[in-house]
């Protein structure tokens, strides 16, 4: 297959780059470096399977030659970044789906569309089943990331019906691994860069609020059979296994062995109090299930994280 990832230079993008790489595809990668990094990709500049197109998707979109699969990931994802960049997180969600779909419509293309968790809002149902309409406050600082996704997920199921496409939704749960910038706002980077450098780890509130994570491998792996099964509604894809950010914290600190414990300060606008996913859908109709532990996963990026701050 030839694959056109957007946001390829991302996180999870570029995770995404190197999957289908070593299962035999070609990758077309585009990314304008906003949230991404050069870094990410560095590996794959000699690959002749791989190509990199840079350019904000927002703009005219044209991929020569035919294509595949379309998945589109290129956004603003943590909160450190979507509220520094609110105007292009919801450009990117508006026109930056609408030009992702307009590839994927033209060279007759699966079209896979990176949505959230963060279309629950801070959820009174728990663990959040697709089924669930969210509690999203539209006008609040997180509402530009939280409706940019949500009328994403609504312009990909209208293609979808209007025009017969081939669409899939996932719906990301909190995600951590190698290639999260140490600097993005989200908790496991903060907790572990403050971690190693010998500081206490800042918990907002009094640290009762929940989160699950799920290693980016597992995603990655859950992306890819996403991609391939006939499941055209949203699925969630993310660890259940839920845990309070003190105990997290507590954890870190445990991994990196840092006796500089814990502080506590104000929590931000619209901080959800609970975050879990029912993937009771992932697993009946993908075989999806995560397997990386934990613990052995924060080992693997606290690794990646000592040695980026070496540099």
């Amino acid at each position: 297959m030839r694959i056109f990832i957007t946001g390829g230079a991302g996180f999870i993008g570029s995770h995404l780059c190197d999957y289908f790489l070593a299962h035999g595809n070609h990758v077309v990668a585009m990314d304008n470096f906003i949230t991404g990094s050069p870094d990410n990709i560095a590996h794959l500049k000699n690959n002749a399977q791989f190509e990199f197109i840079k350019q904000d998707v927002t703009t005219f979109i044209n991929v020569p030659g035919p294509i595949d699969a379309v998945l589109h990931f290129a956004s603003p994802a943590s909160p450190k970044s979507y509220l520094d960049f609110p105007i292009q997180t919801m450009k990117v969600g508006a026109l930056g789906t609408h030009n992702a779909l307009g590839v994927a419509r033209a060279k007759k293309a699966r079209f896979l569309l990176a949505s959230t968790s963060e279309v629950y809002g801070d959820p009174l149902e728990h663990p959040q089943k697709e089924s669930y309409w969210g509690n999203v406050n539209p006008i609040g600082p997180r509402g530009v990331y939280d409706e940019a996704k949500r009328f994403a997920e609504a312009l990909t199921l209208a293609y979808h019906r209007e025009h017969g496409m081939e669409t899939r939704i996932v719906r990301i749960f909190n995600t951590y691994g190698p290639r999260n910038a140490l600097d993005d706002g989200r908790v496991v980077p903060n907790f572990v860069g403050q971690a190693l450098r010998g500081e206490p780890l800042t918990v907002h509130g009094d640290g009762s609020q929940t989160r699950s994570f799920c290693y980016v491998s597992d995603l990655v792996r859950g992306i890819a059979q996403l991609l391939k099964s006939d499941e055209e509604l949203p699925v969630n894809l993310g660890n259940p296994n839920e845990l309070t950010i003190k105990l997290f914290a507590e954890r870190i600190n445990a991994l990196t062995e840092n006796q500089a414990g814990i502080i506590f300060t104000n929590r931000p606008v619209d901080d959800p109090s609970r975050r879990n996913p029912d993937i009771t859908k992932a697993r009946t109709r993908l075989g999806w299930e995560p397997q990386v532990s934990l613990d052995d996963g924060l080992r693997e990026t606290i690794a990646y994280f000592r040695a980026r701050m070496k540099r």
